[in-house]
């Protein structure tokens, strides 16, 4: 009984196999029916010259931005080293310990900046000035050309205006 059973059910299994036909045939119809499609519109594509849209030519006005105004500290400090103080200056260094913006002052002279130290007694900090101005705007011109030239400096690219306060 068992081999009838067994044989019945290996007959059933290759009965379902061999009737059924592989879909593979199908895929590789659809693939090649797209296959020449494509073919056939790339050598349509070919064969019409594309239209050539011209646009047309339009003057453009360069836009000027005005510079922005450099925003400025207020702070009552007098000088410590250095000499030449005036109203606005470009502050490139803060220091809680005079010896360290002393050294800093040393370093920007040998550059070719007559810097200052100055003291802010409220903060109990020393700034070092680069350079001292009469007038906000060449102090504003001052600091950008200094951050441009020492592009690789990541405390001077944070350089900014104080307006002295008596």
């Amino acid at each position: 009984m068992k081999k009838i059973a067994v044989l019945g059910m290996g007959l059933c299994v290759a009965l379902a196999f061999s009737s059924c036909k592989s879909s593979e045939s199908a895929y590789k119809r659809a693939y090649e029916k797209a296959k020449q499609q494509e073919l056939a519109e790339a050598a349509a594509a070919q064969e019409e010259p594309a239209a050539v849209e011209t646009a047309p030519v339009v003057e453009t006005v360069p836009v000027t931005t005005p510079a922005p105004v450099a925003s400025v500290r207020e702070e009552k400090v007098e000088l410590v080293s250095g000499d030449g103080l005036k109203a606005y200056s470009v502050i490139c260094g803060s220091f809680g310990v005079k010896a360290n913006a002393d050294g800093l002052k040393t370093w920007l002279d040998g550059e070719g900046y007559s810097a200052k130290v100055v003291y802010n007694a409220a903060n109990n900090m020393y700034r070092v000035a680069v350079e001292s101005f009469d007038t906000r705007d060449e102090a504003a011109r001052a600091r950008d050309a200094f951050k441009a030239k020492y592009p690789g400096r990541e405390d001077f690219q944070g350089s900014w205006l104080l307006y002295r306060v008596h």
